[in-house]
């Protein structure tokens, strides 16, 4: 009976989750709704917008289709960034003794604890001044916020992946620049291959943040041809007096879909973070 315990409050706790996500899909197949919430009738009629435009209020929406391909790139260029940088941190944290190092790590700890969402007017002005200095469009494109999201992403990967470089030797660096390798040649071809589970944490952990951003893609992407799957989903809401609750549900189950086969297939990775990933205070 005791063993018992704990997987009965995990499934107390989870039924909340269960029955929303249960709700959301039984929502995307309903053509009505009773008494404000409860789905009925049956109907396939929710999941047009998978073959044409999104009309609603007389308006015309981005197609879900474009909307999944940028928010897939915004994705993608935060991951990258992500991992390029903080494995190259992380490799410095590590290996690297300097003055300042055990305040800089306090600071990447304080960084990550910060609220994100305090710092949106002073990340507009900068992305404003550098837009009218560079004349590049750092604002409303996606690359831009990319930049923000990232930056925002790499101290507490930079940690992560320092762990698993204090778990590598340093005889297997130091057989590196004996065989006549620099720094840089032993970071990228002796310690980067074993560092392979913690790349795929971070990776996996920058590229969830990538597809659910929504407050930074919402305060600097002006352009519907920019919108990603969330910012859809808030035009959908914003039509309060011509809101589609089925067709609301319907984009949001499709938002939610490839995300969590990603999570699926790639959990294993995660999992790599408690192996040996948030080590790393020496």
């Amino acid at each position: 009976m005791a063993r018992s315990v704990p997987y009965i409050l995990l499934i107390i706790s989870s039924l909340p989750i269960l029955s929303m996500y249960l709700w959301l899909f039984m929502s995307s197949l309903s053509s009505k709704v009773m008494f404000g919430f409860i789905p009925a009738g049956i109907t396939v009629r929710n999941w047009r917008f998978l073959w044409e435009p999104i009309q609603m209020g007389g308006a015309a929406h981005l197609s879900v289709w474009k909307a999944t391909w940028n928010t897939l790139i915004f994705a993608l260029m935060v991951m990258l960034l992500v991992v390029l940088v903080a494995t190259l941190a992380g490799f410095a944290l590590s290996r690297m003794q300097f003055r300042g190092r055990e305040s800089l790590m306090r600071l990447i700890i304080i960084l990550h604890a910060f609220p994100g969402i305090t710092l949106l007017i002073a990340i507009f002005y900068v992305l404003y001044f550098l837009t009218r200095v560079t004349h590049l469009k750092f604002l409303d494109s996606l690359w831009g916020v990319a930049l923000v999201k990232a930056s925002l992403e790499i101290p507490w990967s930079a940690w992560i992946i320092k762990g698993f470089f204090d778990n590598i030797p340093w005889e297997v660096e130091w057989s590196a620049y004996i065989d006549g390798c620099n720094r840089f040649q032993a970071w990228y071809k002796v310690i980067l291959p074993q560092l392979k589970p913690g790349i795929a944490a971070i990776s996996i952990f920058s590229f969830l943040a990538g597809w659910g951003e929504f407050i930074y893609l919402y305060t600097f992407i002006f352009s519907q041809e920019n919108q990603t799957l969330s910012l859809l989903i808030k035009a959908l809401i914003g039509e309060f007096r011509f809101t589609d609750y089925g067709l609301l549900a319907a984009v949001s189950l499709f938002y939610i879909f490839p995300v969590l086969v990603f999570f699926i297939f790639t959990q294993k990775g995660l999992m790599q973070v408690s192996a040996g990933g948030i080590k790393g205070g020496r």
